[in-house]
């Protein structure tokens, strides 16, 4: 049997490809006063953007896409699950508290730092323990440098907010990272053999 199945693949892929997709679009349509290298895709998210409606439905199917793709990783672990459809629900949340055209949000910054956080550590949480056979995306060691990687990347995103020379690009860089990982994980459970080695089944 399949350590995943079949939808898990359309799901995981489509959260990158989703954000990717629309927030190129919204990019366009704000026109050329947008400069992705400094401003953040919050801002094709806020109200009185041209994009608004575009970022606002991504991020709902973006969180949709998030907890599909927790509830088909059976192999992984449950904290890790969980953090990961947590992180989901923050997509959706910030739905509710877009972030205003110019200057900073309080609600809207706390609901973004606990998504990323959520889905900086959802791969650690989502090991399995280093004496068990696992898929390789959900090997302890592979789980615990994705998890570094992402936090690096926040930091990094944390301090280009304070700098201001290119928060725009840390922060696409983070949630590519971030987006692309569940997808990483799905494909391995998705072909890997199980402790015996033997081939894998061919129903989902």
């Amino acid at each position: 049997m399949r350590r995943a199945p079949w939808w898990v693949l359309l799901s995981a892929s489509g959260a990158p490809v989703l954000l990717v997709g629309a927030s190129a679009i919204s990019q366009v349509l704000q026109g050329p006063t947008y400069n992705p290298a400094v401003e953040t895709l919050s801002i094709l998210a806020s109200y009185g953007a041209r994009g608004y409606w575009l970022m606002t439905g991504i991020l709902l199917v973006l969180g949709v896409c998030y907890m599909a793709t927790a509830h088909g990783l059976r192999e992984a672990a449950l904290p890790g699950r969980i953090a990961l459809a947590g992180g989901g629900l923050a997509a959706m949340a910030l739905t509710l508290v877009p972030a205003p055209l110019s200057g900073g949000a309080l609600s809207h910054g706390a609901v973004a730092a606990t998504g990323f956080v959520l889905l900086a550590i959802w791969p650690a949480l989502a090991a399995r323990h280093w004496r068990r056979p696992a898929p390789w995306g959900l090997r302890f060691k592979v789980a615990i440098v994705a998890t570094a990687l992402m936090c690096l990347c926040a930091l990094w995103f944390v301090f280009e907010l304070q700098d201001g020379k290119a928060p725009g690009i840390a922060e696409r860089v983070v949630t590519v990272v971030q987006a692309v990982w569940p997808l990483v994980v799905a494909v391995s459970c998705r072909v890997w053999a199980g402790p015996g080695g033997g081939p894998i089944p061919t129903e989902s």
